[in-house]
């Protein structure tokens, strides 16, 4: 249950709250609003409060009836707002905010008996890394609670996670602004990885072999020049790329269909390909440093007690994964 929205009733922090405006709006109405604002979607704002879809949907009639504008509306599987909801966006998110971080700051988060659902900025080779471990813990310590993710441009990270739509962001986000707060889970390697079905290359994998035969690039971004990117360009190397996407999971099905190519990608991914029998592992022609990978936030809900236990939760899951030691990084 996210720490004050259906709280607010049983603790009784605002009272009699429909008193409070003379035309009759509930102000506990407003947990319903700034739910619906981060999950589109009635059923999972439903969920993420504690409460059943037909209260939300009674909930979210009576706004509707308030503000004389429909709020939100239905555009494909999604609840997308309205101008008017747009336009009282920043407020809705500003009070919930305060009392998440004013009012119940230090109020107690009970994973065991909670229900909420987290989301998540990741890609979706973050996906195939983080999500089994996390399903198993909190299928243990926060069984009613759910995970969502996101794959979104790197741009946008800040927006949503102040916004409150996403809760964490965590990749190696080379430009993440500096006003996020960041915390170091672990370090990965980077290895370079062929089809099986190559032929063309033995044991090693030269440096001629790596500059003449043609790249998948990984990117979010669209472009070259992100983290070992940067490294292979300094030391001189010259790639074929044939193809930029931002899908990790894609790279080892277009190898099979074009044996000839040749994707370098962080080692925990590169593991998992070579276990299900996709590829081969080899190094890179040049050494390239690890790299750190991090979980953000945003300053606004450094205090909020559920996103507090969701941090220490990731940091517990994964400080010696793959088996290195981490400490803490600063902002």
């Amino acid at each position: 249950m996210a720490p004050g929205f259906a709280c607010i009733n049983r603790m009784m922090l605002i009272p009699t709250m429909s008193a409070m405006h003379e035309d009759g709006l509930d102000l506990n109405l407003l947990t319903v609003f700034d739910a619906l604002l981060r999950e589109r979607n009635v059923t999972k704002a439903a969920q993420a409060l504690g409460m059943t879809q037909s209260a939300t949907s009674h909930a979210l009639n009576r706004l509707r009836a308030f503000y004389d504008d429909p709020l939100f509306v239905k555009v494909a599987a999604r609840m997308e707002p309205t101008l008017k909801a747009e336009a009282l966006r920043t407020a809705v998110v500003e009070v919930m905010s305060l009392v998440r971080q004013q009012i119940l700051a230090g109020a107690r988060f009970e994973p065991k008996q909670a229900r909420r659902t987290f989301t998540l900025c990741m890609t979706d080779m973050g996906e195939l890394v983080f999500l089994p471990p996390l399903l198993e813990r909190f299928k243990h310590d926060a069984p009613g609670c759910s995970l969502r993710t996101m794959q979104v441009p790197t741009e946008q990270i800040e927006g949503l996670l102040a916004s409150g739509e996403a809760d964490l962001a965590v990749g190696s986000i080379r430009s993440a602004p500096e006003g996020l707060y960041q915390q170091r889970l672990f370090l990965h390697s980077f290895v370079t990885i062929a089809s099986t079905r190559n032929r063309e290359l033995g044991t090693k994998l030269t440096r001629a072999q790596f500059e003449s035969m043609r790249h998948i690039v990984v990117t979010l971004t669209g472009r070259t020049a992100e983290s070992y990117d940067k490294v292979l360009e300094e030391q001189g190397i010259q790639r074929k790329v044939a193809l930029l996407t931002p899908h990790f999971l894609a790279v080892p099905l277009l190898m099979d269909r074009q044996p000839d190519l040749l994707a370098t990608v962080p080692r925990q991914l590169a593991d998992t390909f070579h276990q299900l029998g996709a590829v081969r592992i080899f190094d890179p022609p040049v050494a390239i440093p690890d790299f750190q990978l991090n979980q953000h936030w945003h300053p606004r809900f450094h205090h909020d007690p559920a996103i507090v236990w969701l941090r220490e939760a990731m940091k517990r899951t994964f400080e010696n994964y793959p088996h290195v030691v981490t400490r803490d990084m600063p902002a």
